[in-house]
């Protein structure tokens, strides 16, 4: 009985563990991206960019409150760049959809997501091994303008008067670069790890070889 109570405090450790305050916070950032989907899809273009910009803080709170407790979690590791890239897919899908930024830029971004997550895919079907994703300067930059274009296209929709042309144009030119070259970068980074990988797989099989000729080399010399 003792063990069966002790068995199950612990699963509820575990669980409130788990799901602790920064990962509760990003799951509600998640749950609110229908809601977002849909104020944009009714045209209710303010409510649709207050939810966008508590979307935003939330996203920065949950990452303070994880380093301020020192409660990082495999979960939140997970579904923290999981939110926010949820968040930006479909807006971008949506708004482009809606004729309100361009579908270049749309397909840019969205293209990048999937090669970047069909390419982890194929990479561990051929080596068996999954490669460690790790933020990067450029990706940092890439979801910055990408946070940019879908908030000027939000106060833009808010009011007709705050159109800001030039800004608008420059951040899309400037989005739509940083996703290029955001994906160039995966794609060297994914070569790369694959030929390392190649090569931790040869050399135990090319060490053997190597000290028998060196035994041989020795042998000829004595």
């Amino acid at each position: 009985m003792n063990e069966h109570v002790v068995g199950v405090e612990g699963h509820v450790l575990l669980s409130l563990a788990i799901l602790n305050l920064p990962n509760f916070i990003t799951l509600l950032r998640i749950g609110a991206i229908p809601i977002f989907l849909i104020f944009l899809t009714d045209e209710r273009y303010t409510d649709a960019l207050i939810v966008f910009i508590l979307a935003g803080v939330t996203d920065s709170l949950d990452g303070a409150l994880a380093r301020l407790t020192n409660s990082h979690t495999a979960l939140g590791a997970f579904i923290d760049p999981l939110a926010d890239k949820l968040l930006l897919v479909s807006s971008f899908l949506i708004l482009a959809f809606l004729g309100h930024i361009p579908r270049w830029l749309a397909i840019l971004v969205i293209s990048r997501d999937v090669i970047i997550l069909v390419g982890f895919a194929v990479l561990y079907f051929i080596t068996g091994h999954s490669i460690a994703v790790r933020p990067t300067l450029v990706g940092k930059v890439c979801t910055f303008f990408q946070l940019v274009t879908v908030t000027l296209t939000l106060v833009r929709l808010h009011n007709a008067a705050w159109q800001f042309p030039l800004l608008w144009q420059v951040t899309l030119v400037l989005a739509g670069s940083a996703v290029t070259v955001s994906s160039f970068q995966y794609l060297s980074r994914a070569l790369w790890w694959l030929h390392q990988q190649d090569e931790n797989e040869r050399r135990p099989v090319d060490e053997p070889r190597r000290e028998k000729r060196n035994e041989n080399q020795q042998r000829h010399s004595a």
